[in-house]
């Protein structure tokens, strides 16, 4: 079967809800994918970065194996060892944590954040979630109003009250907007779907001293950063004390490719829900737990985090330089560690299939960036390649036209 006749296919049984790369991907091996007809591609995309320690990597393959060969769900009315592992693990690494929650996505654990908001203000009359312009929470319908893009909510009002949003970055902006109704903040400490834009130190810590002083709870959506995408274990790690949150969202990579996902969960907030008060079928099931506990002991266990530091400095530098040469093609290079944006003037989807027609995998956001994602235990090598074809193409783009 060809590509071809498979797009064919899907088009008569799969809704289209994606604009979807003109490539069926069959195969995958550390930072390598291959697509049905055998060609190779370096995968700087990780799945939106999910798959950061690579496709079929051994010590996951190993856990998820063995794992599905001696349970593979009961549900969570009954105790769960591998959760109680995960959980204290997650604990450790955060170092803020009194409990974990589990779930399955990204946007479920983002709803899930949204209901500790309603529960902990509840009893002094507050509801609203102060968000921002440009974020992404997931598409559910809580997760969705909570998220600041008018583009993803059109035609899908009414939405979910009780969210106000104002810019990023602008924290005289949010110090304005928080009024007797307000019970939280919710931010990324990057904004990854809108470009990667990375939240600067006094806005974040600026953040977490409004919250402190109104008797706010700082959220933070952790989901696509975490885990070692920006060279650190949590990207609010960076800013030391000065930004630690009470509630964090994970996903994405926590599963390594697994559907997984978790709130984190600090002291003021612990008791606003309790038994009988939320719920999830799937949410932590063994499976995904023990992949989740192959993945964190591999970043630590190989050191990946300085990996994920030194392989995003050699992009940086390298994507600096290319700037520095086509001026009239890149605007911007910005990023922490192996999370990387190169805003265009251009839009930037005519870049990423000429990227993949030579062999590198890239995802294109926001209209005009390029968004890099590459796996943790990316080689320099593979950092050089990578980097190689983005040369080639930003040469010779395949259309040079003012991005809107």
């Amino acid at each position: 079967m060809s590509t071809r006749s498979l797009i064919q296919r899907e088009q008569k049984c799969i809704q289209p809800t994606y604009a979807r790369f003109p490539v069926a991907l069959v195969k995958g091996k550390g930072s390598r994918l291959w697509d049905m007809e055998g060609k190779s591609y370096l995968d700087f995309m990780c799945g939106i970065s999910v798959t950061n320690l690579g496709h079929a990597h051994p010590a996951l393959t190993r856990a998820i194996s063995a794992q599905a060969a001696k349970l593979s769900h009961a549900g969570n009315l009954f105790h769960n060892p591998l959760q109680v592992e995960l959980a204290e693990a997650l604990r450790k690494e955060a170092g803020f944590a009194s409990h974990v929650a589990f779930a399955n996505t990204g946007a479920e654990a983002n709803e899930l954040l949204i209901k500790f908001a309603r529960r902990f203000g509840a009893p002094n009359g507050r509801h609203e979630i102060l968000a921002f312009h440009g974020a992404f929470h997931g598409r559910t319908y809580g997760a969705l109003s909570a998220s600041g893009q008018l583009k993803l909510q059109k035609g899908m009002e009414p939405l979910l009250p009780g969210f106000r949003h104002v810019p990023y970055n602008d924290l005289e902006a949010a110090r304005g907007a928080v009024n007797r109704h307000t019970a939280a903040i919710l931010v990324e400490p990057i904004q990854g779907e809108n470009g990667v834009i990375p939240g600067t130190d006094q806005f974040l810590v600026g953040l977490r001293r409004l919250a402190d002083r109104q008797g706010l709870l700082l959220m933070l959506d952790e989901i696509q950063t975490g885990l070692g995408r920006t060279g650190r274990n949590f990207a609010f790690e960076r800013l030391g004390q000065d930004c630690v949150p009470d509630l964090m969202s994970l996903a994405k990579s926590l599963g390594g490719g697994v559907p997984l996902s978790a709130v984190l969960i600090g002291d003021r907030a612990t008791k606003a829900i309790g038994l009988g008060e939320h719920g999830t079928t799937m949410g932590g099931n063994p499976i995904a737990c023990a992949a989740g506990l192959a993945l964190l002991n591999e970043i630590h266990a190989k050191k990946l985090l300085a990996n994920a530091v030194k392989q995003g400095a050699f992009l940086m530098e390298g994507l600096q330089a290319a700037q520095a040469r086509h001026p009239h093609l890149i605007r911007d290079v910005r990023g922490q560690g192996l999370m990387i944006g190169v805003q265009m003037n251009t839009p930037s989807r005519p870049l990423a299939l000429a990227l993949l027609e030579k062999g590198l995998i890239v995802n294109a956001t926001a209209d005009s960036v390029l968004r890099l994602l590459p796996p943790l235990n990316l080689s320099a090598a593979e950092a050089k390649e990578g980097l190689a074809i983005l040369n080639e193409v930003f040469e010779k783009p395949p259309l040079i036209k003012a991005a809107a």
